[in-house]
């Protein structure tokens, strides 16, 4: 196996691992108290959700849109087998004795079919988005200004992502301000982390480059140009 099968093996199992924490975890909202009269309300799939960003950008980076593409509908395909697989192990009873009962397990995997449609619509529409920005961008920087087509990319794809996937699985169940503050301060959140990310995705753009050789160049260059 080569170096770059090797890198890219790796980076698809980052991205989709932590796709799927962030779309298990992601029914339990969270609060963060910033003023008296003004707090945050997130989802939990906040805290490693940032992580399919810097590796989205990696991705972009070095083997384009086909590299990207792969990787998208790959962690499509496991979002719905992790549920596919859940709704069989609540379908089967606890035993008597069990730690965890079924109550329990329920309660925590037990999401509905619209959190489902909303996440995968969500996450499908984000990171079609994402791609496009981003290679928007890089053709008119080329390989110079990284830190604006990995931060722009993620702040015009979240602002659509942040939306969809609550006006989907929550309409209805929550008034619908509720549903926007969600929404507004999980994409304040990630506006922020994107721009804390920028250094890490120097960092790795550096270690890459230097476990690649001269590799990483034309892989770069071979980015740009693939549809």
């Amino acid at each position: 196996m080569s170096r770059r099968q090797k890198l890219y093996t790796v980076l698809t199992s980052i991205f989709v691992t932590a796709l799927i924490l962030a779309e298990i975890t992601g029914s339990k909202l969270i609060q963060s108290r910033i003023t008296e009269d003004f707090v945050f309300t997130m989802t939990m799939g906040v805290i490693p959700f940032p992580i399919t960003f810097l590796v989205t950008d990696i991705v972009n980076e070095y083997y384009g849109k086909p590299g990207i593409r792969f990787v998208t509908f790959l962690g499509m395909f496991m979002i719905t087998f992790t549920f596919a697989i859940l709704l069989i192990d609540m379908s089967i009873p606890a035993a008597s004795f069990s730690p965890v009962t079924d109550d329990a397990f329920n309660s925590v995997f037990g999401q509905s079919n619209r959190i489902i449609l909303g996440s995968i619509t969500a996450y499908l529409v984000g990171q079609f988005i994402d791609v496009q920005v981003f290679h928007y961008i890089r053709k008119r920087t080329h390989e110079k200004m990284l830190w604006l087509r990995a931060t722009g990319s993620t702040f015009v794809s979240q602002l659509i992502d942040s939306f969809v996937v609550l006006f989907i699985a929550f309409s209805g169940k929550i008034p619908y301000e509720q549903i926007l503050n969600i929404g507004i301060t999980n994409y304040i959140y990630k506006f922020f982390i994107a721009v804390a990310l920028t250094p890490l995705i120097y960092l790795a753009h550096h270690l890459i480059d230097r476990y690649l050789g001269d590799e990483a160049h034309v892989m770069m260059q071979q980015a740009e140009e693939l549809k």
